[in-house]
C-alpha cells in the first residue's frame, strides 16, 4: 500500500477569483484572455524571466451549473492569478459538457495533440478515459479529480486529487443541526420532526462519505435528528435533483442537502418553506430564505501546486489530498438572518477542534451500525462495504477517511440515515 505523500511544495498567498468565465460549447477548446504581466525585476530594473505553460481541463459541466464545474472555474482563475505573480502565464484550454464516455477520451486525445503539458480532468467518470490517453502520452501528466485509479497504476504520468470535503459537509451538518433544535425548542417542530432531506448524486463511497459526515455534524448538536438520501443517478441533472427535493419535502424533511452540481435543491427548499445547505457555491442569493451556508473545494491550492511543479520541471505528488489544514476545504458565508442564534461561535469552535484534531469526524462512539459499535472496517465486504486495499481504517476510535489514498472509501451504512433508493 502506497500511502499518500503530504508533501507540499507551496509558496505565497491564494488570491481568489470572483468571477465565472465565459463558457462554450460541447467539444470546443477555449483559452482565456487577459493573462497577467509579472512583475518587474527589482534587482535589474527589467522584467523577470517568465514562463508560459499550456494546460488543459476538461469539465461535465459549464459555469451555468454555479455549483460543481464553476467551483472548478474560480479554481482555475484564483490559480493562474497567483501563478502569474510568480512569473509563470497560463494558458488554459477547456472542454466543456464532456460526457463520461467515449467524449472524455476524445477531449484528452485533443488537448493532448494541441500541445497540453498538463490536462486535469474534473470528474469521477473521466478516469477511466483518461487513463487510455495518458498511456499514449508519457510525456504529458495528467490528473484525474476527486478519483482515485492513479495513485498505484503503472503510469508514472498519471495523478490523483481530492480534499477532505467530509470536514466541511461535518460543519454544514452542525448549522443545519442547530437550526434544527432551535425548531425544537421553539416548539415550531417535534423532535421526531427533525428529518433532512439529502440529494445524492450516487450511491458512491463519495457521496455516503459526505452525507454521513453531515448526519454526524446535525446529530452532534440535534440529538434526535434523522435523514433520509435520496440519489438521483446524475453528478449533474437540474430537473432530477429538484424532482429529488420535492419529493422529500413531501416526505416530511424540514431540511435539504445534496451531493448534487445544481442549485434547484435550494430553490425547491425554499419554495417549500424550508431550510437548506449548500455544495460547491455560496446559494444564499438564490435561495435567500432558505439556504443557510454551504462547503467547497477550494482547488485553486491545488491547481497552484501542480501547475508550478510542471511549469519547473518537477515531480509532484501522484495521490494529494487535505482539507481544512490547508484551506483546500472552506466555508461558505453563513446566511446570519435565518441562522440559528450562536452559530457563527459553534462553527469557530468546532472548525478549531477539527484543525486540532480533537474532533474526529469519523468517531466510532458517535454512531453505531446495526445497533453496534463499528470496530474494525476490515469485515465489510467489497460488494457494499470497502475500505482501501484492505488496510484497517479503523483505529484509535475513529474511522480515518482519506487516510490511505485521496479518494474516499467510507461506504458504512450507520444507524439514523435511510436510503430511500439504491439503484445507483
Amino acid at each position: 500500500m502506497k500511502k499518500r505523500l503530504l508533501a507540499m511544495l507551496l509558496a505565497g498567498a491564494m488570491v481568489f477569483g470572483l468571477a465565472a468565465c465565459g463558457g462554450g460549447t460541447q467539444g470546443e477548446s477555449e483559452s482565456p484572455a487577459g493573462e497577467s504581466t509579472p512583475p518587474a525585476n527589482e534587482e535589474t530594473g527589467g522584467e523577470t524571466e517568465t514562463k508560459t505553460i499550456k494546460v488543459g481541463l476538461i469539465c461535465i459541466g459549464d459555469e451555468n451549473d454555479q455549483g460543481y464545474t464553476y467551483n472548478f472555474i474560480r479554481g482555475q482563475e484564483a490559480a493562474t492569478e497567483a501563478l502569474a505573480a510568480k512569473g509563470i502565464n497560463v494558458e488554459w484550454l477547456v472542454e466543456w459538457n464532456i460526457g463520461e464516455d467515449s467524449s472524455c477520451e476524445d477531449a484528452n486525445r485533443n488537448l493532448a495533440e494541441e500541445g497540453c503539458e498538463l490536462i486535469i480532468n474534473n470528474s469521477f467518470g473521466f478516469e477511466p478515459f483518461m487513463l487510455r490517453v495518458a498511456e499514449e502520452y508519457p510525456e504529458i501528466e495528467f490528473i484525474a479529480c476527486t478519483n482515485q485509479a492513479s495513485w498505484n497504476d503503472d503510469l508514472p504520468n498519471t495523478h490523483n486529487a481530492f480534499a477532505n470535503i467530509y470536514e466541511g459537509r461535518y460543519l454544514a451538518g452542525v448549522v443545519a443541526g442547530m437550526k434544527l433544535q432551535e425548531m425544537i425548542d421553539n416548539g415550531e417542530i417535534t423532535e421526531d420532526e427533525a428529518v433532512i432531506g439529502y440529494v445524492g448524486a450516487f450511491s458512491f463511497a463519495e457521496v455516503i462519505s459526505g452525507f454521513t459526515a453531515y448526519y454526524l455534524g446535525a446529530k452532534s448538536v440535534c440529538p434526535s435528528v434523522t435523514m433520509k438520501v435520496q440519489f438521483v443517478g446524475s453528478w449533474s441533472d437540474a430537473t432530477l435533483e429538484a424532482n429529488a427535493a420535492q419529493a422529500l419535502c413531501d416526505q416530511g424533511c424540514v431540511m435539504i442537502s445534496q451531493h448534487s452540481d445544481n442549485t434547484t435543491p435550494a430553490t425547491v427548499a425554499q419554495s417549500n418553506g424550508v431550510f437548506h445547505t449548500g455544495y460547491n457555491n455560496d446559494m444564499i442569493s438564490i435561495a435567500p430564505e432558505a439556504s443557510l451556508i454551504g462547503t467547497r473545494i477550494d482547488w485553486s491550492l491545488y491547481f497552484e501546486y501542480a501547475i508550478e511543479a510542471v511549469a519547473n520541471g518537477e515531480e509532484f505528488d501522484q495521490d494529494w489530498c487535505h482539507g481544512m489544514d490547508m484551506g483546500a476545504v472552506v466555508m461558505t458565508a453563513l446566511n446570519e438572518d435565518i441562522a440559528a442564534e450562536g452559530t457563527a461561535e459553534k462553527l469557530a469552535e468546532v472548525e478549531q477542534a477539527l484543525h486540532d484534531g480533537t474532533l474526529q469526524v469519523f468517531d466510532t462512539s458517535t454512531f453505531t451500525v446495526d445497533g453496534q459499535e463499528l470496530t474494525s472496517a476490515l469485515a465489510l465486504d467489497t460488494d457494499g462495504d470497502f475500505v482501501a486495499d484492505s488496510e484497517e481504517a479503523v483505529f484509535d476510535g475513529a474511522f480515518h477517511e482519506s487516510y490511505f489514498q485521496s479518494a474516499p472509501y467510507f461506504t458504512v451504512r450507520i444507524d439514523g440515515i435511510e436510503w430511500l433508493n439504491e439503484a445507483f
